[in-house]
């Protein structure tokens, strides 16, 4: 779970679970059962206990999507291309992996880090007749890296 998400998204998130329906089935269960006069004064404990063993009893989703297919298509590509290892693009991609989908990791696998790869190897194609006042093309891809980097967080 995202550390950003708020308690009220929390709770959201729970009321639409299918853990929280099924123990509501339960619960229903449990008032049908007290209208048809059984349970008694402990109606409430009945309703509660079915709730609950709805809610225990059905298995937890798992909240980890499956793998971005342009997300692993890109990472093949990178291992591709010779990339310094000081620009931190496999940390990016393990960031992206961990992080989910979402607008800002699509946008950062779709345009973003092909961009600034592109313009490493652009640079490098043309460092013989940058200059030598000429940015460093490791430093410059390190840098939007980080950047991005930090747009995860």
């Amino acid at each position: 779970m995202a550390t950003s998400d708020g308690f009220g998204r929390q709770v959201l998130r729970y009321l639409e679970s299918t853990r929280n329906l099924v123990g509501c089935g339960g619960g229903a269960v449990g008032l049908g059962l007290h209208f048809a006069g059984l349970g008694g004064a402990w109606w409430p404990a009945v309703v509660a206990g079915l709730y609950g063993a709805g809610a225990l009893l059905t298995p937890k989703r798992d909240p980890r999507p499956g793998p971005d297919p342009e997300l692993t298509a890109l990472a093949e590509y990178l291992a591709t291309v010779p990339l310094p290892a000081s620009a931190g693009v496999a940390d990016l991609l393990a960031a992206l992996r961990t992080v989910g989908p979402g607008p800002v990791p699509r946008e950062i696998v779709r345009h973003r880090l092909p961009v600034a790869v592109a313009g490493y190897l652009r640079a490098l194609t043309w460092r013989p007749w940058a200059g030598a006042d000429a940015p460093d093309p490791e430093a410059e891809l390190g840098r939007e890296v980080r950047r991005l980097v930090a747009e995860l967080d």
